[in-house]
């Protein structure tokens, strides 16, 4: 089967990092332009949201918090999903888009590392996708006991460690992703 590779951005919302731009200095860039080199080579984007329950909550779907962050241009052609929980598969139609779209290969970024990112790549291989988690693109926030940096680190070491049958899972440096040209 021919590589189809789509990209996965996770939760790049205004909420998750006004007030923690030091997490985000380096990765929005790197979102960014894996957004570009995606589009350009004829892959689809699918744009994550987190909804978060209640009017009051930070990520409540309309509200400032829920938009996604200005670095990040979205298209009438992306594709959308709104989740409520880490995993990005629970209770939404993501695997339907991505079987109708053909895609075999998913490139993950975002946030957060150890929820949202994490809960979403593990889905994402027992489903039967190759994941390509994109080293230097997903980010968190010290929680008390680990830095940003082990975090993230730690998460690049394990992930690609899973042993799901059927799938290949990689830590990539952003410079080093695939992106073969597909026609739409």
């Amino acid at each position: 089967m021919p590589d189809r590779a789509a990209l996965v951005v996770i939760d790049v919302q205004r909420g998750l990092i006004e007030g923690f731009e030091e997490d985000w200095e380096h990765v929005l860039g790197v979102i960014a332009d894996q957004i570009e080199r995606a589009r350009s080579a004829g892959a689809p984007v699918v744009l994550i949201h987190h909804c978060g329950s209640g009017a009051a909550h930070p990520l409540a779907p309309g509200a400032t918090g829920w938009q996604l962050h200005p670095a990040i241009e979205a298209r009438a052609e992306d594709l959308r999903v709104h989740k409520t929980w880490s995993d990005a598969f629970v209770a939404t139609d993501l695997h339907a888009q991505l079987q109708r779209t053909g895609v075999t290969r998913l490139v993950v970024t975002g946030a957060q590392t150890e929820f949202c990112v994490d809960a979403t790549v593990r889905r994402a291989a027992s489903l039967g996708y190759d994941v390509d988690l994109i080293a230097d693109g997903h980010t968190t926030s010290a929680n008390g006991v680990l830095t940003r940096d082990q975090i993230v680190a730690h998460h690049n070491a394990t992930l690609p460690a899973l042993a799901c049958p059927g799938s290949t899972l990689r830590a990539v440096a952003a410079n080093a992703v695939g992106w073969p040209t597909t026609a739409r």
